[in-house]
């Protein structure tokens, strides 16, 4: 094991994309493996995911969508997110699909076209209510128009229309409703501009599992494909159990040493913990250089030679201590900071709720000097990656 590390679990993303697939079917499923694969690996998730049936990728960046051509995918990919003067022609000559919620980006699409003697993929997106990216609604009629006539010269192929939900985790939100309705007026006016996409997508992982009616053609699958509940306390049973989602991502440690700390000694930088009682402490050699937030200092737990024990003090950037509670475990023993939750380990879902936080935030964010490595536990130990 390595000083510190994430272990990926292949066989747990190949598990959750089928449960995923099978859930949405009839609609397609996009597996998105933004940032990093939300600090998974993108690469690795990406070719797990396509191999275990997906039937699109989608990325936030154009970077992004290039680094996976550039490792071999060659399958319908879906990249949003992109600025002004964006190599929009390195997209459309990887034949990635751009996203467009301007006349200013299509026109620019377009050219990036022409200059590269192919017709992109375009899919246009519509802001119904997040008020974030996508065209607001005033602007809908001239898009859909700018679109339609770029089309039909040829210039590109509008084969999406799409938007984001706000509160797909709350099923009963006034949102999701309003959200519904605006979109399919959105796609009524498309049709009216003479727009016929292939697919019609606004669902996420959380819209996915618990709301069937948001599934359109195409359903955008993150954090779920990862093995982490969108929508905790809401998504039903059956989908987080034992046959479930399977949480992919272990975060884990080797500890650097034990020692005891007396009655009143306080514990790493400002002594924000101070012992009420003799007790040992370890030393965790990772901190929040590694992601390790520094606010789980008092806050989180991790697992420490088969039992949950509390962080003590700040985090600090390279390292953080752990209460031991009187045991003194030798040097060389793992820390397991987040996991499965098989063995009774904290998960990432306990370390959100602790940090008042969402899971994606937790594993999105490790990374930094920690090693990162994938295993399948679906196949014989001598056939593991």
């Amino acid at each position: 094991m390595h000083r510190a590390e994430i272990v990926v679990d292949l066989a747990a993303i190949r598990h959750n994309v089928g449960l995923l697939k099978e859930l949405a079917a009839p609609a397609r499923l996009m597996t998105v493996v933004k940032a990093d694969g939300y600090g998974h690996g993108m690469v690795e998730v990406a070719q797990v995911a396509r191999e275990a049936g997906a039937d699109w990728l989608g990325v936030a960046t154009l970077d992004e969508a290039l680094s996976l051509r550039a490792s071999g995918d060659h399958g319908p990919l879906l990249c949003w997110l992109t600025a002004p003067g964006e190599d929009y022609a390195a997209g459309v000559a990887a034949d990635v699909d751009l996203t467009a919620a301007t006349e200013a980006e299509l026109d620019e699409i377009a050219a990036a076209g022409d200059s590269v003697g192919t017709v992109p993929r375009v899919h246009v997106k519509v802001d119904t209510g997040l008020r974030r990216g996508g065209a607001p609604r005033a602007d809908w009629h001239d898009l859909f128009a700018c679109a339609s006539d770029l089309h039909r010269e040829r210039r590109l192929r509008v084969v999406g229309l799409w938007s984001h939900l706000v509160a797909a985790d709350n099923p009963d939100h006034p949102a999701n409703h309003a959200q519904q309705a605006a979109f399919e007026d959105a796609l009524s006016l498309a049709a009216s501009a003479g727009l016929e996409p292939e697919v019609r997508h606004i669902a996420n992982s959380a819209a996915t599992l618990v709301s069937p009616s948001f599934r359109y053609d195409l359903v955008r699958c993150g954090i779920a494909t990862y093995g982490l509940d969108p929508a905790p306390g809401v998504t039903p049973a059956r989908l987080t159990g034992s046959d479930g989602l399977r949480p992919a991502m272990t975060v884990r440690a080797s500890l650097s040493l034990s020692k005891p700390v007396a009655t009143g000694e306080g514990v790493s930088y400002g002594h924000t913990w101070i012992a009420d009682h003799d007790t040992t402490v370890g030393l965790v050699p990772a901190g929040y250089a590694e992601g390790i937030p520094r606010a789980a200092g008092n806050t989180a737990s991790v697992w420490v030679d088969g039992e949950v024990r509390p962080i003590r003090g700040r985090v600090c950037m390279d390292q953080f201590m752990v209460d031991l509670e009187g045991d003194l475990p030798p040097s060389g023993t793992e820390v397991v900071l987040f996991g499965p939750g098989d063995r009774g380990e904290p998960t990432a879902q306990d370390w959100a709720v602790a940090l008042d936080t969402i899971n994606y935030e937790i594993v999105t964010r490790v990374g930094g000097r920690l090693a990162r490595h994938h295993v399948d536990t679906a196949c014989a130990p001598e056939e593991r990656p």
